[in-house]
Parts: structure tokens; sequence; C-alpha cells
């Protein structure tokens, strides 16, 4: 690592509301954590927080947006993503049916991730997933 880069290091991605954004930020996810242990996890939870961003707020409507935030340190990798709000209630789990083809998201985040925090009111909420970084020989996320 270079002597003038800071630990931990962080990125962002600001995205314009729609689906085709969920791509772009996995890929901007895979590309950035290139070759960590962390990844695969990382780009999946991305993709269900966008998605939910996206689906249960203001982020999804015309002129919506959602901010994603990484944060890479030696023991950890945080990822955030900030939606539009447009709702009081905050993200929260519900109980899907078998069948259902919704619902799981934020319940797959929970099993990634080490922590998760929720943040805001109606006016935006900011999910963070924290991935711990396994040591070294230790197995991946």
């Amino acid at each position: 690592m270079d002597d003038y880069m800071s630990t931990p290091r962080v990125w962002g991605l600001m995205c314009p509301g729609f689906r085709e954004e969920i791509t772009r930020a996995r890929r901007w996810t895979r590309d950035i954590l290139s070759g960590h242990p962390c990844a695969d996890d990382a780009e999946l939870i991305v993709s269900e927080l966008g998605s939910n961003a996206l689906t249960h707020t203001a982020s999804g409507r015309d002129l919506g947006t959602f901010q994603l935030t990484l944060a890479l340190s030696p023991h950890a990798v945080a990822i955030s993503v900030t939606d539009a709000g447009g709702r009081p209630a905050e993200p929260h789990l519900t109980d899907a049916d078998l069948y259902d083809t919704h619902g799981r998201g934020l319940s797959i985040v929970m099993a990634l991730a080490s922590r998760l925090d929720i943040t805001g009111n109606k006016h935006g909420h900011t999910v963070t997933a924290e991935l711990r970084t396994p040591e070294t020989g230790a197995a991946a996320c």
C-alpha cells in the first residue's frame, strides 16, 4: 500500500434510481475488492441493499438515487447503502413464504454480515453491513 493512502480507505458511488444501476454497483464493488476474501459476499450485499432501496423507497422513483459507500480496513469491509427515503418505517425483516419471490434480502444480508446497522428517518435510511476480514490462513468471509 502506498505511503499516502489512508487506512481505512473509503469509496463512494451515487447511483441513479434505475434497476441496471445494481449491475454497475456490483461491478464497482467487485473491481474495488478484487482479490479480497470478502469480495463475493460484499457484492451480494450490495445487490440486496441496492435492490431494497429501489423497491421500497423513493430511490426507485423518477429522479431517485441511492448512495453506495465501501470502507475497507485491514480487519473489515463495511458496505453502506443510503436510500432517498419516502417511508417512515425503517428497513426490517419480513417472513417470506416458501414460494414468495421477495422478502429475503435483509435476511441474506444478516446471514453474511458480522454486524448490521440501520439509521435514518423518513427522509432516508442508511443500512450498513460489516464483513470481518478473515485472519491470514482462515476461511473466506
